[in-house]
């Protein structure tokens, strides 16, 4: 697919014509990145929300899509909005939003910090542009999970604003400082956070985006924002990733591949904890040597948190994983999970 990274598209209160029947169809009828411009109540003010960074977490497109066709039958916004579909030509590609990014392509989620002038780059570039032009109060970033599990959010900065955010959307929040290159990372003046709404195919995931997105275009003062629910934090948590060149699998049972094999049930665990001594999956020879998980200081802290029995993968310590997926695709090309010590467990 031959793709014009200069492209953007802008549309202003659209219409139902516009919209389509549903969000597919409207999806479909998109060309490249498209800003959505809603004028609201106080049009001197102007929240952001992005999705489709990655073309395969749809709840943030089904979100707006919903909360733009029932605009009748709910208040005008407090503040205009901007609604930003990133990645539309990934989304658009068959089979429709099952890619993350096309082939050959680039995670778009990794070219914000310093976007080059060309292609990802580019298009990094346009989209910074379009959030910054509207000096706006807030961004949210909405995604999905890369496996089943609940929702969080998860930001660089830990203030009494981003936890009141947050708590519109989920009750747990990331404080992260891995640097990836994200959209998150950047600094446009206000509150950023991203809204990891759970699995891509959960309808409680589209539905957590939905509420939040009413909750914010409903809220008076994004500097004094009603704190929703209590939020648990948790801070830093570690990438575990897998070697180049090193084979992944996932298994119910131990096949004897090369590489690294992970229980087929991995995403379990994203709804809870891993104890020490539990079993993940299964190495080849190298063991540990086919894994990396790289601490703040550029070090290695693997055998911290994990060990080998045999050719067990085992945990080595109680430990909170986010993220885990069965896509050995996305697996491989970001990691196999995120994680932190879990201090609470065993106790």
């Amino acid at each position: 697919m031959d793709i014009d990274f200069n492209e953007v598209s802008y549309l202003s209160d659209p219409e139902q014509v516009i919209l389509g029947a549903d969000y597919q169809q409207f999806l479909l009828s998109l060309t490249c990145p498209t800003v959505i411009d809603i004028k609201g109540q106080d049009p001197s003010r102007c929240r952001v929300f992005t999705t489709l960074l990655h073309g395969n977490e749809p709840s943030g497109l089904i979100a707006i899509h919903r909360w733009l066709t029932n605009q009748g039958q709910q208040p005008v916004p407090l503040t205009n909005m901007r609604f930003i579909i990133c990645s539309v030509e990934a989304a658009t590609a068959k089979p429709l939003l099952s890619h993350r990014y096309l082939e050959g392509g680039k995670d778009i989620n990794r070219c914000f910090t310093k976007p080059t002038p060309v292609d990802y780059g580019l298009r990094a570039a346009l989209i910074k542009q379009a959030i910054s032009e509207v000096s706006p109060e807030l961004v949210i970033d909405l995604h999905n999970t890369s496996g089943s599990g609940p929702a969080f959010a998860v930001s660089p900065l830990l203030t009494s604003n981003v936890l009141a955010l947050a708590s519109y959307f989920c009750q747990t929040m990331i404080l992260s400082g891995i640097h990836l290159g994200a959209l998150m990372e950047q600094d446009f003046g206000c509150p950023i956070i991203t809204i990891e709404c759970g699995g891509s195919n959960d309808e409680q995931a589209h539905h957590v985006a939905y509420h939040g997105l009413k909750l914010i275009s409903r809220c008076e003062d994004v500097n004094k924002p009603h704190q929703e629910k209590s939020i648990d934090i948790i801070s830093k948590p570690l990438r575990l990733t897998i070697n180049d060149d090193v084979e992944l699998a996932y298994s119910e049972h131990d096949e004897g591949f090369d590489g690294v094999t992970l229980k087929s049930t991995i995403e379990q665990f994203n709804y809870g904890s891993a104890t020490q001594g539990q079993l993940l999956g299964w190495v080849d020879h190298l063991g540990l040597a086919n894994l990396s998980l790289i601490g703040d200081e550029g070090e290695d802290l693997i055998s911290d948190y994990f060990c080998v029995k045999g050719n067990q993968l085992l945990c080595a310590k109680h430990l909170k994983v986010f993220m885990a997926t069965t896509i050995a695709e996305i697996a491989k090309a970001d990691c196999l999970f995120y994680l932190t010590a879990d201090q609470h467990n065993g106790r």
